[in-house]
């Protein structure tokens, strides 16, 4: 019964139902049938050739419609990642361009640092002077910025800046806005130095005289130590005059305290004595006060007469003029000095 052609053409039906299933079992099946078809069936030779060709055709088509059914069904791996894309677009945040990094603040600092760290960040930098005069800017270093202005999306800046030794202006290319003097003429020293401060002049810019003809004009140590009793008789620059980093502040000062009997500066300076007995024309037949030039000058309180007749003046400058011959006094160092013919022959405080 399998010989006959029924039985065969089933077989080759079998092939084709197999290769639907699995392309090489049906092939293998395949293989099966051709040997049969023809080594069994009395079949002429072109039915067989026939035979063959179509259970070849009968598997690829059974093939290929078993790989278009699994073809058209979706692949579960695209499918995955595909959601698993999806679900990474939704949950992921939008994302947002990148910020351009900010400059530091370099107001108060130097220009030349101030250029250097714009570098460093990645800005180009430019420089003009912030006052209204327009200077131009050599040594970076000697100027300190005022104001800054930085467009981050060009990443410039441009700095303006001041000399070191200058205010900055209230804006950019406003004047430069210098301290006025203030008046402190009859102020004593400490006073005096404490109103400057709080004016917002450099105190280094003091310069310290004295208004005598027999007394040294204190250094800054001295006047402070002594700061109550040493009082300003003069001032330079006046009241409300403009004070630059150039202007050098001029105090003349008189030093008196509660003893003595002149309590006030002299009329104008270096026109009087603050110990009497120093002038040269003190013993001139004039009063005791009113002999000395210019008036207005301090006892010292602390002259006295020894037994040989001789007087001892207290406190003396040396070199300076002195009466009555042989008087005796000492410098502020304590150095014994007495009143005796110079080389001009007119009486000066000489070391003893």
């Amino acid at each position: 019964m399998w010989k006959t052609t029924p039985a065969l053409l089933g077989f080759l039906i079998l092939v084709a139902l197999l290769s639907a299933v699995s392309l090489g079992l049906g092939l293998l099946v395949m293989i099966a049938a051709m040997v049969a078809v023809w080594v069994l069936p009395a079949w002429r030779w072109y039915a067989k050739l026939g035979a063959t060709f179509g259970a070849f055709f009968l598997m690829l088509i059974s093939a290929g419609m078993s790989g278009q059914l699994e073809n058209s069904e979706p692949d579960k791996s695209v499918v995955s990642a595909q959601d698993t894309d999806d679900k990474n677009t939704e949950a992921a945040p939008p994302t947002t361009p990148a910020k351009v990094p900010a400059i530091a603040d370099y107001t108060g600092k130097a220009l030349d640092e101030a250029e250097k760290g714009a570098r460093s960040a990645g800005f180009t930098s430019g420089r003009h002077d912030a006052s209204q005069e327009g200077r131009a800017i050599a040594v970076r270093s000697t100027w300190t910025v005022c104001f800054q202005e930085a467009d981050t999306a060009a990443k410039s800046v441009a700095f303006a800046a001041v000399k070191d030794d200058e205010p900055c202006p209230s804006k950019d290319g406003g004047p430069v806005p210098w301290p006025t003097m203030p008046d402190v003429v009859g102020d004593t020293y400490n006073m005096a130095v404490k109103a400057l401060d709080q004016a917002g002049i450099d105190l280094d810019s003091i310069t310290l005289d004295d208004v005598y003809l027999d007394i040294d004009a204190p250094t800054a140590e001295e006047a402070a130590e002594e700061g109550d009793e040493w009082r300003v008789c003069f001032q330079r620059p006046d009241e409300d005059d403009e004070v630059t980093s150039t202007t050098t502040v001029h105090l003349d000062l008189g030093q008196w305290t509660d003893v003595d009997l002149v309590q006030e500066c002299p009329s104008k300076k270096d026109t009087t004595y603050k110990i009497p007995a120093n002038d040269p024309n003190h013993h001139d037949g004039s009063s005791s006060s009113d002999s000395t030039t210019g008036g207005g000058v301090s006892t010292g309180g602390d002259s006295s007469s020894s037994d040989d007749g001789s007087s001892n003046v207290g406190t003396v400058h040396p070199g300076s003029f002195c009466s009555p011959p042989g008087a005796t006094g000492v410098t502020k160092a304590g150095t014994p000095m007495v009143c005796g013919p110079g080389s001009d022959g007119r009486d000066r405080w000489r070391s003893s």
